[in-house]
Formats: C-alpha cells, sequence, structure tokens
C-alpha cells in the first residue's frame, strides 16, 4: 500500500470505531500506533523533500533569469552594432532562457504546493497520533486495573484460603483446650497468705541466724583470752 493511500485511510479513520470493533484492541492499537509513527516518517522526508525541490527551482530560476537578462544585454548590443543576425540569435537565446524560468516557477509552484500539503497531513496525522496514543494509555490503565482487580478478587473467594482459616479455627481451639487445663493446675500455686508466712518465716530465721553468730563470737573470743593467759603462765614458770 502506497505512503498516500495508507496516509488517508489514517486520517480519514475513527479511531474509537476501529478499536471498540476490533477482536484485539490492544494489539490494533500498536499496530495503528506504529502505522502511524512510520507513516509520519515518510510524509516529514517528502516534506523536506518538496522544500528541498523548491529551493533548487528557486536558485535554477535565478540562473536563467541571468541568462536571460544577459542575452537580452547582448541583442541590444548586437542592434546597436548594426549586427541583426546576432541580435536575432540573441533573441532566440533569449526566449529559451524564458522558457527554462516559466518551466522552473511552475515546478516550484507544485512544490510549494506539495510541500503545504504534507505540512498540512502532518499536522492531522500528527494528531490522529496523539489520539490513538492516549487511547492505547487508557486502554492499558483499564487493562491493567482489570488484571489486579481479579487476582485480588481470584484470592478473596479462593476456597483454598477458606480452608486455611478452618485449619486456624482448629489450632486455636486447641489453644483453648491448653489454656483451660493450664488453669485446672493453679492449686498448686502458693496462696498469698502463705508467701507473706514464708516471708515472716524467713525474717525470724535471718534474726536467730544473726544472733547465733554473736554469740559464736563472743565464745570465741573468751576462748581466745583464756589461751593467751595460760600461755603467759606457762612463760612464767620456766622463768
Amino acid at each position: 500500500m502506497g505512503m498516500f493511500s495508507r496516509l488517508g485511510d489514517i486520517i480519514n479513520s475513527n479511531i474509537n470505531a476501529m478499536l471498540d470493533g476490533a477482536e484485539n484492541p490492544e494489539k490494533i492499537a500498536r499496530l495503528m500506533i506504529q502505522e502511524m509513527e512510520d507513516t509520519l516518517v515518510e510524509v516529514r522526508t517528502a516534506a523536506a523533500r518538496a522544500m528541498a525541490d523548491k529551493k533548487e527551482m528557486a536558485r535554477e530560476i535565478a540562473h536563467y533569469t541571468e541568462v536571460r537578462d544577459d542575452w537580452d544585454h547582448k541583442a541590444g548590443l548586437a542592434v546597436d552594432k548594426g549586427r541583426e543576425d546576432l541580435a536575432r540569435g540573441a533573441l532566440i537565446a533569449k526566449q529559451k532562457a524564458d522558457v527554462e524560468i516559466d518551466r522552473r516557477r511552475e515546478a516550484m509552484d507544485l512544490a510549494e504546493e506539495a510541500f503545504e500539503k504534507r505540512q498540512d497531513d502532518l499536522s492531522r496525522l500528527q494528531a490522529k497520533l496523539d489520539e490513538a496514543k492516549a487511547k492505547h494509555r487508557a486502554l492499558m490503565m483499564r487493562r491493567d486495573a482489570a488484571e489486579q482487580r481479579i487476582r485480588v478478587r481470584s484470592q478473596t473467594y479462593d476456597t483454598r484460603v477458606d480452608d486455611a482459616l478452618a485449619r486456624y479455627a482448629g489450632i486455636e481451639h486447641k489453644v483453648d483446650e491448653l489454656e483451660a487445663y493450664a488453669d485446672t493446675i493453679k492449686g498448686h500455686t502458693p496462696s498469698l497468705e502463705a508467701e507473706f508466712e514464708a516471708l515472716e518465716q524467713n525474717d525470724a530465721i535471718e534474726a536467730e541466724l544473726a544472733a547465733l553468730k554473736k554469740s559464736r563470737s563472743k565464745s570465741t573470743a573468751k576462748a581466745a583470752v583464756k589461751t593467751e593467759i595460760k600461755a603467759v603462765k606457762a612463760e612464767k614458770k620456766e622463768a
């Protein structure tokens, strides 16, 4: 398919209708965007070529204008010198230059017309491309949102989740039984009164232990004094 046929189809297309009626809108959107981008490059290339042709025609017109003016000057000079034969030849050459100028002007007008059409095509095609890209982005966002909803709802209504929760309920029941059994054996735990009695008993033992240490300390001191006195007496006897 030629570029201009494709361009016409794209520019005249209804993007929404094409996507809504397609079996695979995402694939169609990608293909359309790729086709538009490729065509856009071709149209830009054609527009650049038309501009180059226009500039080339302008240069050739300037060239043949100089040639025509030169032959016109020569024809006048030949007439002044009485050389009608040379003047006639110069006028013929001048006419040929005029013909070439007219041809270049026609070609330049065509190039200008082609360039303007390319510019118009570019603007319209760019608008269609922006529309297609926006439609494609919206389509992708809708698809991603739908896929996320499917995943969430699949997990919400998955029977495996319900089975797991039921198993947790059974485990919770067993834990309740263990806690109840633990409560039944709390009778071995000392009561508050028993704990205070133990504290009082400990205080009495500590007091008795302190008195015993004090008594023993005094007895030990008396024994040491007696031993020292005996030693002194023994030393005196020996002396």
